[in-house]
């Protein structure tokens, strides 16, 4: 299992805290620096139900930056990854990928739900 993390991201570190806490194996991977492989953005959008939208992370700087707020509703799955490849900051996170599970976000419920 794979968590793709960013170093000063408090929810990121919770998470991580967690899945520690748990017992729960993972390899942690900096977000920036290498963001998921298209792959394992495909492999996330069946759990997140086709929602692209919900591979983004909407809060953050790059986001709005790039004014895409209004464009990621109409873009192709092709044209959303290749942004979310080419910059890790787009990417929502912590953004966790497995055999049979997906979670982007932290949320203790759900992560406990899929990982317990």
């Amino acid at each position: 299992m794979k968590v793709y993390t960013y170093k000063n991201c408090s929810t990121c570190k919770k998470a991580t805290k967690w899945l520690d806490a748990n017992g729960i194996a993972y390899d942690e991977l900096p977000i920036r620096e290498t963001p998921p492989t298209k792959k394992e953005l495909e492999q996330m959008l069946g759990h997140l139900d086709g929602q692209t939208k919900k591979l983004f992370n909407v809060s953050g700087q790059d986001y709005r930056q790039l004014g895409l707020k209004d464009r990621v509703a109409s873009m192709s799955k092709a044209e959303a990854f290749e942004l979310l490849r080419g910059n890790g900051n787009l990417v929502k996170r912590p953004f966790l990928i497995g055999d049979g599970v997906g979670l982007v976000g932290f949320k203790e419920d759900a992560w406990a739900d899929a990982l317990t």
